[in-house]
């Protein structure tokens, strides 16, 4: 590809797919994310989906490069979304959690982050991508698949069977044709165990398939000792006097994890985070080295003399586009802090911080890769480091635990946005791309996903809050139970006894926490827990009501992981944090992903026929992910306006779905070792 003159690549066909792409693969990110605390990597499938759209209408590879950056973005807006903005609810801040006012604030710290995240890597991006260190392992994939569709092979067939059979078997859930859970209690002498089969859900075993046996064993290993050890213990003890009070053994079990080991694993997953930073201190330190000594670099040199592949932005309107962040974020700060000197600083920091972590952002995605980024990690030390920052400049309660959020929200986009378009410049790079013209894209991707993310998190948590507690109060006026008393544990409600009919007069959020229904951001489907972790260490460190006895356990435990020198004490916290269905299924997924592995190796696959297979695996993979976020966020749009939907059964069977998820297993397997024989 010449390094000059005109070449398709800024096309409005180009853009507009990117657009849809990065507007479809946030919201199927940001559903993954909620429900199992992982996102994917998007540049697999959209550049498969670029190259089969627009080869079929005669463009350029250049083309597909420009549809698959733009594209990709939006699954990293996600990430920043929805590691963040969650814990404005979880917090007690925003309740509602929907609302005009939260939807602009929410959009504009998406957009504002995300583009200020392009601005960073401006001024990163010439020594990053020229360094021979960094391998790029996932921008050196992503660049093969385009330069194989050149070859004529061919992934899309892959992607929609994947994405055919997650929607499928989500319809057969929601519509109660197959039960999508399974639990029994084991009574064991004076005390009983929980046990619960994997949840039947495409998009956890193909998470599990992708990251492979022994990641999805580690985080399953964490629900095994939440589950199978600490929660039920723990509920022994603590009715260790009356144990025959306890009337429902599920329930309290539930209970005891939801309201003491789910902190214990917070405290786990805050040591999980430094250790991880810890671990890559090398690194870290190198990127920030780099980075800063950029900001002097290519002085000399007019943009028009360098060659088309590595033209930037212009530095000016970088620093232009910065400014104007920096001033939109001090008047969101102020609005909540109420303090002129601490907007400032907060601005101040956020700039500072959001620059070297950027720059760290964009490093390590060259060592490891936009998929094992610890973007949640580097945004903890934000928020701890503002937030310290904050109690000495005299902030407290409320309004300073969503200050601090809003720019550890505008960080966490950044940060994200930086590694995905560091990892996309280095593809594009190899492909013979034009930066200014990468970048620039990326701008139109973040704000198609800036615009619809805050809605897709609406739906997403209000829909399971309206189906949740309508199934509760069905119950209750089953039982005949006419009134429930609350403890008043939210500012926002008032203690005493409320009617049934009080309750159905409430918006769905009062009502889930009245009922106590479990529902919603930090609830047993939605458990959120890279936001639960952000609220947690805010309203601790302002309010100091949290129980940090408990996160201080969770901690020793961590360390206790560290000192056994366990792969990933964060990837074992975040397994105990979810419910076991959801990481079991996960597991599930790994093991599959093991028998392909030895089948492999029993066949003796390697080189290019084994890249077949992997490549092939990760689409089909992929589609059961994205089919499954599609037909459950249709569903919980349907929930949340209220629309009734035909069950075909009243007590759906298990069993129907085991099989099925069994079978699907073993169609990832067998659809995958074909890949080797094309």
């Amino acid at each position: 590809m010449t390094t000059n003159g005109q070449v398709r690549e800024f096309t409005f066909r180009a853009i507009l797919l990117g657009v849809v792409m990065a507007a479809f693969m946030g919201a199927a990110n940001a559903y993954l994310g909620l429900k199992a605390g992982m996102t994917i990597a998007a540049t697999y499938t959209t550049a498969v989906v670029g190259m089969a759209v627009i080869k079929a209408l005669g463009g350029s590879i250049l083309e597909e490069n420009m549809a698959r950056t733009v594209g990709s973005i939006g699954g990293n807006v996600a990430s920043g979304a929805i590691f963040t903005l969650p814990a404005f609810y979880i917090a007690g801040i925003w309740l509602p959690f929907y609302g005009f006012g939260h939807y602009l604030t929410a959009t504009a710290i998406l957009a504002a982050g995300g583009i200020l995240g392009i601005m960073f890597v401006t001024v990163t991006r010439r020594v990053l991508i020229g360094e021979k260190d960094l391998p790029f392992p996932e921008s050196v994939a992503a660049a093969s698949i385009h330069r194989a569709g050149q070859a004529g092979a061919k992934g899309t067939g892959h992607l929609l069977a994947g994405m055919g059979f997650g929607a499928l078997f989500t319809m057969l859930s929601e519509l109660k044709f197959v039960a999508a859970k399974w639990q029994k209690i084991l009574s064991a002498g004076k005390g009983s165990l929980l046990l619960r089969g994997p949840e039947i859900s495409p998009a956890f075993l193909g998470v599990g398939f992708i990251i492979g046996p022994k990641l999805a064993a580690i985080n399953f290993s964490g629900g095994v000792l939440a589950w199978g050890l600490l929660a039920p213990a723990a509920a022994f003890f603590l009715n260790y006097n009356d144990l025959g009070a306890v009337a429902d053994w599920a329930a309290e079990i539930t209970r005891v994890w939801r309201d003491y080991i789910r902190y214990m694993a917070i405290g786990g997953m805050l040591v999980g985070a430094f250790y991880t930073l810890f671990k890559m201190r090398k690194s870290l330190a190198q990127g920030i080295g780099r980075s800063l000594s950029t900001l002097g670099a290519g002085k000399g040199a007019a943009s028009q003399e360098l060659a088309r592949t590595d033209r930037d932005l212009d530095i000016r309107a970088a620093l232009a586009t910065a400014l104007s962040v920096a001033v939109l974020v001090f008047f969101i700060f102020n609005r909540y802090s109420g303090s002129l000197p601490a907007s400032l600083v907060a601005v101040v920091l956020m700039i500072v911080l959001g620059f070297v972590f950027a720059a760290v952002s964009g490093y390590l995605v060259g060592v490891i890769g936009v998929s094992s980024n610890p973007t949640s990690g580097l945004t903890v030390s934000v928020l701890i480091i503002v937030a310290f920052i904050m109690v000495l400049m005299g902030l407290e309660g409320g309004s300073a635990v969503s200050a601090v959020l809003i720019v550890a929200a505008f960080t966490c986009v950044s940060v994200s946005v930086a590694g995905e378009m560091m990892q996309d410049l280095k593809a594009g790079h190899i492909l013979g791309g034009t930066p200014w013209r990468m970048q620039l894209g990326d701008v139109f991707g973040i704000a198609s996903a800036a615009l619809i993310m805050f809605l897709v998190l609406s739906v997403l948590h209000l829909g399971n809050i309206k189906q949740t507690v309508r199934a509760k109060i069905a119950d209750l006026d089953t039982a005949g139970i006419t009134e429930v008393a609350y403890d008043g544990s939210h500012p926002a409600i008032a203690a005493g006894t409320y009617s049934l009919e009080e309750i159905r007069a409430m918006i769905p959020e009062r009502q889930n926490e009245v009922l106590k229904a479990n529902a919603g951001f930090g609830g047993e489907k939605i458990p959120a827990p890279q936001a639960s972790l952000m609220a947690v260490v805010a309203k601790g460190i302002f309010e100091r009501k949290t129980e940090w006895i408990l996160i201080l356990v969770g901690a020793f435990m961590g360390l206790a992981f560290i000192l056994m020198q366990v792969r990933s004490p964060m990837l074992i916290a975040v397994g105990m944090y979810l419910p076991i269905d959801t990481s079991f299924a996960i597991f599930l997924g790994g093991a599959f992903k093991f028998l392909l592995e030895r089948r492999m190796e029993k066949g003796k696959i390697e080189g290019e026929a084994k890249e077949k297979v992997v490549n092939t695996g990760t689409l089909l993979a992929s589609g059961l992910i994205a089919g499954e976020a599609l037909i459950g966020i249709v569903f919980a749009a349907l929930a949340f306006f209220e629309v009734g939907l035909f069950e075909v059964f009243k007590r759906p069977p298990y069993w129907l779905g085991l099989i099925g998820i069994l079978a699907l297993g073993i169609f990832l397997v067998t659809r995958s070792m074909r890949g080797s024989r094309k």
